[in-house]
């Protein structure tokens, strides 16, 4: 999967112990998951009369419980909590931008905690919301940094970052909903094998430009193929592998509703939602940064 999140957990995986009962045998309509003999409700006996016709009618009567009455998690849940998380990071990027002032020690202090708070909750099996908080509070700083830098340097970019951001999720969420663009395994894996060359590109890079074997600003990526910035050709690449991300954790949450995990889960969508929405931003940031230097 394209999030560490949704991958490496049974609940959001494409393939799950949840999709068959405790026999191993195949779910049915109105299974529950996690459900055993210590939690199910008693059964009547057969043969054993445990509840009169008038109650078994008034039982037939009543509407079948939904999702909020079970305590699965909804659409619902997962919207509210990704606008939670999306949020907080924004408000604690502007706070950091326009309230407190630019700070290289908040900037980098945001970056390295967003970084292990990020793998905290990526390979944590049950979701915590305080940590998710914590994730979004230091990557809303770092972003508030950062986004200042490029402001400074090109104004009116990170309007038309947010901008292109919020543009390619509608499109993506919009694409997916109307079933034009479907997530499949052989794709999923080429997803995988494509985000961690991108990886060991930009640890490369990065190295190179750490010790000082690459004096451009950008790396690697400000070298040129055909008089075109090879910053371009891999932003472009980079921003498309992030865009088929979001659809791929859309049908992650997607299954979790259908299987109906635990409403707790939904803080978890809201985080992966999040990651990569983040990653989006800085692609397009770094991208139209190049495209303005050019």
């Amino acid at each position: 999967m394209s999030n560490p999140y949704f991958s490496s957990n049974p609940v959001f995986a494409e393939k799950s112990k949840l999709d068959r009962t405790p026999g191993g045998y195949p779910t049915m309509p109105g299974y529950t998951p996690g459900a055993n003999q210590a939690t199910a409700a008693p059964q009547p006996t057969y043969g054993e009369s445990t509840i009169s016709a008038e109650e078994l009618e008034h039982a037939y009567q009543q509407p079948a419980a939904g999702p909020m009455e079970t305590g699965r998690m909804t659409y619902d849940d997962a919207v509210m909590k990704t606008g939670i998380v999306v949020g907080t990071i924004i408000l604690a990027a502007a706070i950091h931008w326009l309230v407190i002032g630019p700070s290289m020690a908040l900037t980098f202090g945001g970056l390295l905690v967003g970084l292990v708070l990020g793998l905290v909750n990526a390979f944590k099996k049950e979701p915590s919301p305080a940590l998710i908080m914590g994730y979004a509070i230091a990557e809303g700083l770092f972003l508030g940094g950062i986004s200042a830098v490029f402001e400074a340097q090109w104004g009116g970019i990170v309007l038309q970052a947010v901008l292109a951001t919020s543009i390619t999720f509608l499109v993506c969420l919009g694409l997916y909903s109307s079933g034009k663009v479907r997530v499949t395994a052989k794709a999923t894996r080429m997803l995988m094998i494509a985000m961690l060359g991108y990886l060991a590109f930009s640890l490369v890079n990065l190295v190179l430009m750490l010790t000082g074997v690459v004096t451009d600003p950008w790396g690697l990526r400000g070298m040129t193929i055909m008089g075109i910035p090879l910053g371009l050709i891999i932003g472009a690449f980079a921003v498309l592998l992030a865009a088929y991300s979001l659809i791929v954790d859309f049908d992650s949450i997607k299954r979790g509703v259908e299987r109906g995990v635990p409403e707790k889960y939904s803080w978890a969508a809201g985080f992966g939602i999040a990651v990569t929405l983040v990653w989006l931003y800085l692609e397009f940031l770094r991208l139209l940064a190049i495209l303005r230097n050019d």
